[in-house]
């Protein structure tokens, strides 16, 4: 707890039971609880505490040669797609790793990749553009890119978030600014937001009917799709966390935090959760956001993803850790063996849950058990 002294302690294998599970003991102040081939349940009882690490029930190590960047599964669950370091996308099936479509020579960074869901398609967000790339069994091209950030100091495009279907896309960059896409038109429809501050990521949700979310200065395009009622989030460099009217183009609410904000989402229409670089999750209230609900912080490594999950939310740490918070639970899931490398995303289907990290390896987890 804040303020108290770190406990320590130590858990040691005695042998391995009939049914190939560990026998675990702890040492003074700690406390085993379940065990399975998987996972392995430790509590603090003094402090009232628990723990369950579970480990991947499948590593996949030959995808990538170097660093992932990022990773997403596909709605029905059946494919993943990643981009790494080794300037290459792939896409591949997710129950056992092999690779079904790939592209070398992104000689860019990539710094998202997203399913569309609506389409097979696959959208990608580099330092200078996003784009959208058609896939097939045999082959993955490019059809869609967007270069009109300022390409200034240079402005990169940090994050995408998809509107409705799919028709209109969001991105942010470095050089500030919030933009909305018609992805078939390949045109920009407007500036959402200009900030002070780079944005690093964003994310949409619709918004509780209690809001305020301004109205237009001037009536919307009609390539336009899916804007109504929708709030936009900005995980600003500047320590803030901004709420704009998607349609509107309005301010809604403007949260200053312990740090730069590095990835934002919606819980519900009501509930949201923001990451910062100094390792603080705050949960607020859209309907006010002058204080927030609660503040977690598990170590102070970036949060460098966030995901919803069931009734809680997925967290990832540039220290390796990556953990499971859900209110039916009365302990914290732990998703082990990335060690201290950055986990830098995670992705969901049903229960199985993916993670992408900078060793290279793309590991999955099954919840099924739990």
């Amino acid at each position: 707890p804040p303020g108290k002294p770190t406990l320590y302690g130590s858990v040691t294998r005695r042998g391995l039971g009939s049914d190939g599970v560990p026998d675990i003991v702890a040492s003074e102040g700690f406390a085993v609880g379940e065990v399975t081939k998987k996972s392995i349940l430790i509590s603090c009882p003094h402090e009232n505490v628990s723990t369950k690490f579970l480990a991947p029930y499948t590593s996949f190590s030959r995808i990538h040669q170097k660093s992932i960047t990022c990773l997403d599964i596909s709605s029905g669950g059946g494919l993943g797609v990643s981009t790494s370091t080794d300037g290459t996308m792939k896409i591949w099936q997710a129950a056992n790793g092999e690779i079904r479509v790939r592209t070398s020579g992104l000689d860019v960074f990539v710094l998202s990749v997203t399913f569309l869901k609506a389409m097979t398609l696959v959208r990608l967000s580099t330092p200078l553009a996003w784009s959208q790339w058609a896939t097939s069994a045999w082959e993955i091209r490019c059809f869609l890119c967007q270069y009109e950030h300022s390409v200034c100091y240079p402005a990169g495009v940090l994050d995408t978030a998809i509107v409705d279907r799919g028709r209109n896309v969001l991105s942010c960059s470095r050089d500030g600014t919030a933009r909305l896409w018609d992805c078939g038109k390949s045109a920009c429809l407007g500036v959402i937001a200009d900030c002070s501050s780079p944005v690093n990521g964003i994310a949409v949700g619709t918004a509780d009917n209690s809001l305020n979310l301004g109205t237009p200065e001037t009536p919307p395009s009609e390539r336009e799709v899916g804007t109504e009622g929708k709030i936009l989030l900005l995980a600003r460099e500047d320590k803030k966390l901004q709420g704009v009217g998607l349609q509107s183009r309005q301010p809604v609410f403007l949260f200053i935090g312990s740090d730069a904000f590095n990835c934002c989402t919606f819980l519900s229409s009501t509930y949201l959760l923001a990451g910062t670089q100094d390792g603080n999750i705050y949960q607020l209230d859209v309907r006010n956001t002058n204080a927030p609900i609660q503040v977690i912080h598990r170590s102070g490594a970036p949060v460098l993803s966030l995901l919803p999950y069931r009734d809680g939310f997925i967290a990832s740490q540039g220290d390796g850790t990556c953990f499971i918070v859900q209110q039916d639970l009365d302990y914290v899931l732990d998703l082990t063996e990335a060690d201290c490398d950055p986990v830098y995303k995670v992705a969901s289907w049903e229960k199985e849950i993916y993670t992408c990290c900078r060793d290279g390896i793309v590991r999955r987890y099954q919840l099924s058990d739990l």
